[in-house]
């Protein structure tokens, strides 16, 4: 995932930056509002992190100037937390309103979710279907196949597979990965997801296909 971060100040840039590269997200920043909107214009950008108090430019002009040319996602973080600055920057067309404090796990869940939001409501045919090597996951037919061969699936493994799929190459944490893919409260314990990532890569032929990242979860990579 490709990430612009418009935010000035440079403790909370740097936490979010560690974060997100973390999670092998690239994250460019900008630390004005003018700034943000000449990298924004570039394009190519999956969700954008605003924050209001620039020293240029309210946060609120920069996602009124950002809507008139993009839909990138915009999750604004800011330090207020008034309903009425929430509705405005909403009304605006932000997608996600978190308030500062926040914690980075946090972040990442909405991220992710907004992201997820957005896909689901492009064009059937050019999300229906996501690829990795030789690795394709048709998600309206619930179809998986590796080269010419077809994976026979379990609806849940299937659900797992579709998931990594959606963002490859990033790690997904084992709690967000149960929470979205079983349950939003999922409180059970996390061998139900283990026992279905090792029955996916028996299936795949090559454990390398899903990798395991210490401490976090797992990532979908295609091997060499």
């Amino acid at each position: 995932m490709k990430v612009l971060l418009i935010e000035d100040d440079p403790a909370i840039a740097g936490a979010i930056l560690d974060a997100l590269e973390a999670v092998s997200w690239s994250v460019v920043g900008a630390r004005s509002g003018h700034d943000g909107l000449e990298l924004l214009a570039q394009g190519g950008w999956d969700i954008v992190l605003l924050d209001l108090g620039l020293p240029d430019l309210d946060g609120t002009d920069v996602a009124r100037a950002a809507r008139e040319t993009t839909n990138t996602p915009i999750i604004v973080i800011s330090a207020r937390g008034d309903e009425a600055d929430r509705v405005l920057a909403l009304e605006l067309g932000a997608d996600d309103y978190l308030v500062k404090p926040f914690g980075m796990r946090e972040l990442l869940a909405r991220m992710r979710a907004v992201h997820r939001r957005v896909s689901t409501t492009q064009a059937p045919d050019e999300q229906s279907v996501m690829s990795l090597g030789d690795l394709r996951v048709d998600t309206r037919q619930r179809r998986a196949h590796l080269g010419s061969n077809e994976l026979m699936l379990t609806p849940k493994e299937f659900d797992v597979l579709a998931y990594l799929a959606a963002d490859p190459d990033t790690a997904h944490r084992r709690e967000t990965i149960l929470r979205d893919v079983w349950d939003m409260n999922w409180y059970g314990s996390t061998k139900t997801l283990d026992a279905h990532v090792a029955s996916l890569r028996k299936k795949l032929g090559n454990p390398d296909w899903i990798q395991s990242v210490r401490g976090v979860g797992f990532r979908l990579h295609q091997p060499q």
